[in-house]
């Protein structure tokens, strides 16, 4: 049976922190707010917990599962290096919406579907998703819905279309418009943009210093 918390108010959203984080370190999955849409997350190094959430979703490995932290430093243990155009981007950016993609350690035991060897790695601007995240470390967190079908804005939404698959909702209240995060890769040679979301790509090409027309995918 699902718990819904109310984390707008202050007892509640302890209570719900505290519910998360025992369901998060149990395997079980959480439904957080995040400042695109809202998330449905697990830990990201129980590999049970990540293939439950490729179920609850409907999705395959092909699409793998980005990652979120808690902290700028959190990153330096995830990634085989960070180049400084990502620390460019990490601090123009973070906690924001701009998820970047880097190489992984390849000493991590992890598994969040095909991704090659790489990793997605954002710092959400929410403070309910960021004390989550700094109690439990990084979670694999991938849009809280069914895949085909719209993003959650709410806790009820994601309810809605997950239902008992999670063991925990934290209702942060209504996210607003859907909109997805940029997503930039640094693994190539050259930084591409895969996904132009709520960081536009003159921003980012401004930050990285390069002209914003080389980092299409075309």
């Amino acid at each position: 049976m699902s718990a819904v918390y109310d984390c707008g108010k202050r007892d509640t959203r302890a209570e719900g922190l505290s519910a998360a984080a025992a369901a998060v370190r149990s395997s079980r999955l959480v439904v957080l707010p995040t400042d695109t849409v809202y998330g449905i997350g697990a830990d990201a190094f129980d590999a049970g917990a990540v293939q439950a959430l490729l179920r609850a979703k409907n999705r395959g490995p092909d699409m793998p599962v980005g990652v979120l932290v808690g902290s700028w430093s959190t990153v330096d243990g995830l990634v085989l290096g960070v180049p400084p155009q990502a620390r460019a981007l990490i601090e123009a950016f973070w906690p924001g919406d701009l998820s970047i993609v880097l190489p992984h350690a390849p000493s991590l035991q992890w598994n969040l579907g095909n991704a090659r060897g790489t990793v997605m790695l954002r710092m959400p601007l929410h403070p309910v998703a960021l004390e989550l995240l700094r109690d439990v470390g990084p979670m694999a967190v991938s849009s809280a819905n069914v895949s085909g079908r719209p993003p959650a804005s709410t806790a009820a939404e994601a309810q809605e279309q997950l239902g008992d698959a999670v063991s925990v909702y934290l209702d942060g209240g209504s996210s607003g418009e859907p909109v997805a995060s940029s997503i930039v890769d640094l693994t190539g040679d050259n930084p591409t943009v895969l996904r132009e979301g709520a960081v536009t790509k003159d921003a980012i090409a401004e930050v990285i210093g390069v002209p914003a027309e080389s980092l299409s995918t075309e």
